[in-house]
């Protein structure tokens, strides 16, 4: 399978819906809660992995 940015972005989303979806509905939190602040933390860490990720693979397949 390759990961083109449209594999990637699709999966990226459907992994943050699944755990902001599956935090409301678990009702641990309040839903606007989970909206306002666990969500955004949620994209931005993944954000941060997906970078750093990219940028060990770019590393790995130079060396």
């Amino acid at each position: 399978m390759d990961f083109d940015l449209t594999v990637t972005a699709a999966l990226f989303v459907l992994i943050n819906a699944a755990g902001i979806g599956g935090m409301v509905a678990s009702g641990m939190m309040a839903t606007d809660t989970v909206l306002m602040m666990v969500a955004p933390s949620m994209i931005v860490f993944g954000l941060v992995m997906l970078g750093i990720g990219l940028k060990y693979g770019e590393y790995r397949a130079t060396n």
